[in-house]
């Protein structure tokens, strides 16, 4: 009867790390293949590996490709808005953390969605015939797999897999993915780095970073954020096996220029986030101090919720449409008090003519550039100056 045991004989707590194992594959799969692959087409996949996650994600989740990368990309197309097939901004974060793999299976019902989002997806025989046809019978083939390897604890491994994605992409990533955390970029969408080290969800961890560079292979972008997929990327592609198409764009100091030129007007608008974050970065001494300033004086605005020098680097990365409606009253309180906050703020929105859509040239936008520098390094804000001065010294890396 020592069959009934399974072919493979663990320890007690060699079950725990071989489940782990086998939902971290399953993980690999989602971010590298679904998302970063499939979604975005950040990177493209030899046929070895490409193969080789559609198959796990088949004995594992029975998701259909297609559909997992339209309503991704649906997702992204209409983020936090009444279409977003799961916002926790819309539906609450109880709803989407609950019922994350629910409101998955309605939206891949939804054939215009699969019709509008689905493109460019594998359509072979396999997909056509297997993957898709029969979705649901290779979680079925999972559970037989891991009875015979594992014996009656293959029954709880098998469970523990079944309710992975559905548990930590569905319902984590979707929902404390734009509820709770930390933001490096105020992108125009409420999506939120829900731990710095991406481990346990292959990278996913990082959505802030992820939706504000929608096309980058990398999810890590801060010196202290690691981004585990992106190392099997890198892997992947030192064996030839994969080719990273687009990352996140990055800028360079060069040599100070005496005046702004065509390089540094693109690098500001390739890298406008960044660059935003950079400013409330290196303006928040003086914010700081300047609202300490007020508060002695007695003219701080009394802003009931809020924490005025906290917020204030928070409105100095956005631009002043993200900027939620019952927060401008609050905002043009506390700038009407002091002409400093109300240069550093005002600057800092100028530099958002620099890359929204507009009918301006080139050369009108890099003269505005000029004169913006101009303007900051007579202002007789010395940070505000040290960063116009920086400026100048940026290109594309």
């Amino acid at each position: 009867m020592e069959y009934l045991n399974g072919l493979i004989d663990l320890p007690w707590w060699g079950y725990i790390v071989a489940a782990l194992a086998l939902t971290h594959v399953t993980i690999a799969s989602v971010t590298i293949f679904l998302h970063r692959h499939q979604a975005h087409r950040a990177l493209d996949l030899h046929p070895i590996p490409s193969h080789f996650f559609r198959f796990w994600l088949w004995l594992t989740t029975g998701m259909v490709t297609k559909e997992w990368a339209a309503i991704h990309r649906k997702h992204h197309a209409f983020c936090e808005t009444p279409d977003d097939p799961h916002s926790p901004q819309v539906l609450g974060i109880k709803k989407v953390l609950g019922e994350g793999a629910e409101l998955y299976r309605a939206a891949s019902k939804d054939k215009r969605i699969m019709e509008k989002y689905g493109h460019g997806t594998p359509d072979d025989w396999l997909e056509r015939n297997v993957y898709t046809r029969h979705s649901a019978k290779g979680i079925m083939l999972m559970a037989i797999i891991d009875i015979l390897l594992f014996g009656p604890a293959g029954i709880s491994i098998w469970a523990v897999q079944m309710m992975w994605i559905p548990l930590f992409a569905a319902g984590v990533i979707n929902g404390i993915g734009h509820y709770w955390g930390y933001r490096n970029f105020e992108c125009e969408d409420a999506s939120t780095n829900i731990f710095p080290w991406g481990i346990l969800i292959g990278g996913e961890e990082l959505h802030n970073n992820h939706h504000t560079f929608g096309s980058s292979a990398k999810l890590s972008n801060k010196w202290f954020e690691f981004d585990i997929g992106w190392m099997y990327i890198r892997i992947l592609e030192t064996f030839g096996l994969a080719k990273v198409r687009r990352v996140a764009p990055s800028v360079k100091e060069i040599a100070a220029k005496p005046v702004c030129d065509d390089e540094s007007l693109q690098a500001i608008i390739a890298n406008r986030y960044e660059i935003a974050s950079k400013y409330a970065k290196e303006l928040r001494e003086t914010v700081t101090a300047e609202i300490e300033k007020l508060r002695q004086s007695a003219k701080l605005p009394q802003l009931e919720g809020f924490n005025p020098v906290k917020k204030m680097r928070v409105w100095l990365k956005q631009d002043a449409k993200d900027t939620p409606v019952h927060e401008r009253e609050k905002l043009q309180a506390l700038l009407q008090h002091s002409n400093v906050l109300e240069t550093i703020y005002q600057m800092r929105q100028e530099l958002t003519q620099l890359w929204e859509r507009s009918s301006a040239s080139k050369e009108q936008l890099v003269k505005q550039l000029q004169d913006w520098c101009h303007r900051a390094e007579t202002s007789g804000i010395e940070p505000l100056r040290e960063f116009a001065q920086r400026l100048r010294c940026y290109a594309m890396a």
